[in-house]
């Protein structure tokens, strides 16, 4: 038998909630959104569904990016009058890419105490399926939606040797795939992950340079909720430190030259060391021959 979560007056929980898989729910998370005085909500339309399936009636109050701000100081108040609130998002962990750290971080400089109940979480679960490593990753949450931001925020990450995890909506999925191949090495893989626990979930492994003729072949690749894992720079690469512009300048001249000229060439154009251009060239020759094998 499992033992029912007593909720505490005057605490702030931040509950997991399924990002798809409505079964994706943990015991002690409904208890306390049965027990506490009020639930935050994203958007309490949206949450309702999941609420009525497992006969929580508790209060609920909208929680968005837009009132977050105006509503966290009216909450916290709440709060240390000795209410319990728990805060939810639409889907998964609360502040991940979702509204919070306004009240998250009130609350904890009010001294009430903060309670996680986690549970599903887009990013981990993309993650740990990916079969990318593990050990050190990087969470970028949704790329700008400008283009120029964009590619600035990826140039900034092209020699990060963490695995690399995006948020990505359907309309713009083309568009930062597109980015990606446009700055980091045709060879890197790719993990593709989209409507994770949900009816159509499809986790693809492909390559930067693959990707985008994967997404346009086929059209339901563009539709649902994305995460994005892309493989880190190798090490060695990184402890050049040749900068995202030089190493594509490098790649374009290794394409029609032999090492010692696109060395020279890059040297010329860019101003970089020569020893640390030629080191990088050896390691894109190893890399091509491996990705021919």
């Amino acid at each position: 038998m499992f033992k029912v979560t007593q909720t505490e007056p005057g605490i702030l929980y931040l509950v997991a909630t399924p990002i798809g898989n409505l079964r994706d729910f943990t015991f002690r998370a409904v208890d306390v959104l049965q027990q506490v005085d009020l639930i935050a909500c994203e958007d309490t339309r949206h949450s309702r569904p999941l609420l009525d399936h497992y006969g929580i009636s508790t209060s609920a109050v909208p929680f968005h990016e837009h009132n977050e701000d105006s509503a966290s100081p009216r909450l916290v108040d709440r709060l240390l009058r000795g209410e319990s609130i728990a805060l939810i998002s639409d889907a998964g962990t609360p502040l991940i890419s979702d509204p919070g750290f306004p009240l998250v971080r009130s609350a904890r400089s009010a001294g009430i105490r903060v309670v996680p109940v986690p549970g599903a979480c887009a990013l981990v679960a993309a993650l740990s399926a990916s079969g990318l490593p593990t050990d050190r990753f990087a969470f970028e949450g949704f790329l700008p939606r400008r283009p120029a931001a964009r590619k600035a925020s990826l140039e900034n990450l092209s020699n990060d040797a963490r695995t690399l995890i995006f948020y990505e909506s359907s309309h713009r999925v083309l568009e930062s795939v597109a980015d990606i191949a446009a700055i980091f090495p045709s060879e890197r893989r790719l993990v593709i992950a989209r409507e994770l626990t949900k009816l159509f979930e499809t986790i693809v492994d492909t390559k930067v340079g693959e990707a985008i003729s994967f997404l346009e072949s086929d059209p339901n690749m563009l539709k649902g909720e994305f995460v994005l894992v892309l493989e880190g720079a190798p090490e060695f690469g990184r402890a050049e430190g040749l900068a995202a512009e030089e190493e594509r300048i490098l790649r374009i001249l290794l394409e029609d030259c032999s090492v010692k000229t696109a060395v020279a060439l890059t040297v010329k154009i860019t101003g970089a060391r020569r020893e640390t251009v030629y080191r990088t060239a050896l390691r894109l020759n190893q890399e091509r021959v491996r990705s021919d094998d």
